[in-house]
């Protein structure tokens, strides 16, 4: 997949209006938004991966600042919210979730906002172990909008320079919004004794109402399958190995990332100080050394791109920084899930 994002093209001043379109179009008819920390926004990857943690409530945020190298870089964030609840004192639960998104790049300040609603249905399929299968929607506003200000366009060119006083001759709006939605399955559970090992996969289909969305015309936004999986491996007492990987399909584009993170407990059992550090590969891109430490309830990490495919040259050794924040914990509810024997959880 390219590493240009939906609402993210760089457009030079020197080049028409109808063309710089034209290609935002095309990005946006065939992408979406990405973290190297995917991890960090289980929504955006899977509806159904809402509230597949320990605890009754997360925020968790992410915010990427890719390719300093060129003028106008990309920025993007994220920030995501989860409260999962008991359903009638039994061992199913419910998470009531919102992702908000936001990016923003380009000459003529390329913007996008998404305010996605989710809710995500775990239901236990088992009597001695936590094993659920979980069946998650998202739905909500998006909105995109450029500087039309910034524009300019091969009639405000005078036979020397161009000039901002000349019109620009076109007619296009400067902004627009519409209903998206999409649709996840997931399955988590736990191996070995103890429960010491975690997994979860998933399958979840993006843009399934086919939104129209464009400056100039109507383009419809291609549907995308993600395809999600993790592994929690318990090693000892203080110390775990997790995988994490993602595989994206939204043609003519494809996506690849993986990799894990070991971690370690820093001093005794009773010390809630833990240490990750891993590695991750987007295939034909980018190689994402990762670090992250957990100061229980607030865990931060940090990442950085290291561009090895075909934009390397264009990103002259710089990459996209990110950095997560995560909160989360208990209420003192009755239907709390630190009381429940079997809840969804990574």
């Amino acid at each position: 997949m390219k590493l240009r994002r939906p609402g993210t093209i760089s457009i030079q001043k020197s080049l028409a209006a109808a063309w710089a379109l034209a290609l935002a179009a095309s990005s946006l008819q065939g992408q979406d938004l990405y973290f190297s920390q995917f991890h960090e926004a289980p929504m955006l990857r899977n509806p159904a991966l809402a509230g597949i943690f320990s605890g009754d409530y997360r925020f968790q945020a992410v915010y990427r600042n890719q390719w300093n190298s060129i003028s106008f870089p990309y920025q993007t964030g994220s920030l995501n919210m989860e409260r999962k609840s008991t359903i009638f004192n039994s061992d199913d639960f419910l998470t009531l979730g919102l992702q908000l998104l936001y990016d923003r790049a380009g000459s003529v300040a390329m913007t996008s906002g998404h305010m996605l609603p989710v809710v995500n249905y775990h239901k236990s399929v088992s009597s001695v172990r936590s094993s659920y299968l979980s069946l998650g929607f998202f739905g909500g506003l998006v909105t995109r909008r450029l500087d039309r200000s910034k524009v300019t366009t091969n009639s405000q060119f005078d036979g020397i320079s161009f000039n901002g006083s000349l019109p620009d001759n076109e007619t296009f709006s400067p902004g627009y919004a519409y209903f998206d939605a999409g649709v996840g399955m997931s399955f988590n559970s736990s191996m070995g004794t103890e429960e010491r090992h975690l997994y979860f996969i998933g399958a979840s289909y993006h843009h399934f109402n086919r939104p129209v969305n464009a400056f100039y015309r109507n383009i419809t936004h291609l549907p995308k399958w993600v395809l999600s999986t993790g592994l929690r491996l318990g090693l000892s007492e203080i110390s775990h190995l997790t995988f994490h990987g993602d595989h994206i399909l939204q043609l003519p584009y494809r996506q690849t990332i993986l990799g894990g993170l070991y971690d370690r407990r820093l001093g005794d059992a009773n010390n809630s100080t833990v240490l990750y550090m891993g590695l991750f590969y987007r295939m034909r891109d980018a190689v994402i050394p990762t670090i992250r430490i957990d100061l229980q309830p607030l865990n931060i990490g940090f990442s950085y791109d290291v561009t090895v495919g075909d934009a390397a040259a264009i990103a002259r050794a710089r990459g996209g920084f990110e950095i997560s924040m995560s909160y989360s914990g208990f209420t003192e509810r009755d239907n709390s899930a630190q009381y429940a024997v079997r809840c969804p959880k990574f």
